[in-house]
C-alpha cells in the first residue's frame, strides 16, 4: 500500500563538520531539496488471514519404484504400526499447521509416478483414493504399482489450475484463496525443464510450492529450484516473477519435533503470500468485527 504526497519544497544543507571547523567561510557541501515523499504501509500475512483468506493445501506423493517395495521394511512407503515413515511424518507435521488456515480441514492427496488401475498405466497426476471428484482421504497402496519416472510438472499444473481460477475471481472476491502444494519425493526430478516451466507459470498465481526431499538421494536440483540464490529461469528465457519454492531435505530434520519441522517447511510461505498480493496490488480485507 503506497501513498504519495507533494509538499512545499524543503531544503536541507549538507554540513561537513570537518570542513566547517577548518574553513571560516564554509557554508555547506550542497543542498538537498525535498519536494515529495512516499508513505508505505507494510501489511502482514496475518492481516490476510484475519480478512478471511483461505489456504488451500494439497499433498503430492512420489510413488516411483525408487521408494522400494511398500511390503518391505526398507521401503520409504513401508507402513510400520509403531513408527510413521518419513512421508507420514512430513505430512502430519505440515498438515497440523496448515489445517488451522483451512475451514474444512480436508486436503486433496495426489500421487505421481505409479501404474494405477484399471489398466495399470503410468500416471503422474492421480487421486490417491482414485476419486478425482473427492480426493480427500487415504488410498490403498496395494492397488497401485510403484513405477516411474519422477515427473512432477503435471501435479504442479494440476494445482495451478485451481490457483488460476481463484486469481480470475480476485476483482470481485479480493484476497480470498491461496494454494500451497506440499510435494514429497525421494529422488531427482526427471522432467526438470518442464518442472521449471511449471514453477515459472505458477509464480504469477496465488500459489506456493514446498518440496520435501525424503530419503538419502542427491537433491542438488531441488536447491536449484528454490530461488533463494537467484531468479529461476527456463531454457526459453522465461523468468519467475517471484520465488514460490521452498525445499527442505527431511533427513536434516528427522530428529526434531514436528513443530520444528513444520516451522522450517513453512518458513517462506507467509512472505510469499504477502508478495503475491502486493504484486497484484490487493489489500487484505477488513477483519470481521
Amino acid at each position: 500500500m503506497h501513498a504519495y504526497f507533494n509538499i512545499l519544497q524543503v531544503n536541507f544543507p549538507c554540513i561537513n563538520q570537518s570542513k566547517k571547523a577548518k574553513k571560516k567561510k564554509y557554508e555547506n557541501s550542497g543542498i538537498v531539496h525535498l519536494t515529495s515523499y512516499r508513505s508505505e504501509k507494510q501489511v502482514s500475512f496475518l492481516e490476510f488471514i484475519y480478512g478471511g483468506m483461505q489456504i488451500n493445501f494439497t499433498v503430492g506423493i512420489d510413488f516411483t519404484a525408487s521408494n522400494g517395495d511398500p511390503r518391505s521394511s526398507s521401503s520409504l512407503h513401508y507402513i510400520n504400526p509403531y513408527q510413521p515413515n518419513d512421508y507420514m511424518q512430513a505430512i502430519r507435521a505440515v498438515g497440523a499447521v496448515c489445517q488451522d488456515y483451512d475451514t474444512d480441514k480436508l486436503f486433496p492427496v495426489l500421487g505421481f509416478g505409479a501404474q494405477i488401475p484399471p489398466n495399470m498405466q503410468t500416471s503422474f497426476e492421480f487421486a490417491v483414493n482414485f476419486n478425482h471428484q473427492n480426493p480427500y482421504c487415504a488410498g490403498k497402496f496395494t492397488q497401485i504399482r510403484l513405477y516411474g519416472p519422477t515427473n512432477v510438472a503435471p501435479i504442479i499444473y494440476h494445482v495451478a489450475r485451481f490457483a488460476e481460477a481463484a486469481q480470475k475471481e480476485e476483482p470481485t472476491k479480493g484476497a480470498a484463496a491461496y494454494y500451497v502444494l506440499l510435494l514429497l519425493t525421494d529422488g531427482a526430478i526427471t522432467d526438470l525443464d518442464d518442472t521449471i516451466a511449471a514453477i515459472i507459470y505458477a509464480s504469477r498465481l496465488p500459489m506456493s510450492l514446498i518440496i520435501v526431499g525424503v530419503g538419502d538421494a542427491d537433491f542438488t536440483a531441488m536447491n536449484f529450484l528454490d530461488g533463494d540464490n537467484g531468479v529461476l529461469r527456463s531454457n526459453k528465457g522465461d523468468m519467475a516473477v517471484r520465488d514460490i519454492v521452498q525445499f527442505v531435505p527431511f533427513r536434516e530434520f528427522k530428529t526434531v519435533s514436528a513443530t520444528e519441522l513444520a516451522r522450517h517447511v513453512l518458513a517462506e510461505v507467509p512472505q510469499q503470500v504477502v508478495r503475491y498480493y502486493q504484486m497484484r496490488q490487493i489489500a487484505p480485507k477488513p477483519r470481521p468485527s
